[in-house]
């Protein structure tokens, strides 16, 4: 641990923070490769780069790639993402509280709560940021 102390005076130089967008192609094992859709260069990240958010991103989905001096240092994928339910609980007669949802799991394998209408099959969309379902698509 080090500590220091700042005057208010003291100047530094100001950090520049580059966005590129990258589409994602494929994983290999702890790998994630991007592709520049510029340069059609082929970039691999670790999967501790990712974040949470990268369970709702999907191949072929365009995400913006942080980095500073030329090292990436984080992913962002798209806010709003569509995905299709590949599993979910049937609905159940009765069961139509306010508000009721049931589990759901989408083609990435990520799981989901959606409302009882939402059957096998549907596009939905969801927004990455909480992983809540928005509407279907």
């Amino acid at each position: 641990v080090v500590e220091k102390t700042f005057s208010p005076t003291e100047k530094f130089p100001q950090a520049f923070i580059e966005k590129r967008e990258m589409q994602y192609s494929y994983t290999d094992g702890e790998l994630y490769y991007f592709m520049d859709t510029e340069t059609y260069d082929q970039v691999p990240l670790n999967a501790d780069m990712l974040g949470d958010a990268f369970r709702f991103v999907k191949e072929e989905t365009v995400c913006k790639i942080l980095s500073y001096k030329g090292n990436i240092f984080s992913v962002e994928p798209p806010n709003f993402v569509e995905l299709q339910v590949t599993a979910t609980e049937p609905a159940v007669a009765g069961n139509t509280a306010t508000n009721a949802l049931k589990n759901a799991t989408l083609e990435t394998g990520a799981e989901i709560k959606v409302p009882m209408f939402i059957e096998e099959g549907e596009m939905v969309q969801i927004d990455t940021r909480t992983g809540e379902y928005m509407g279907r698509a």
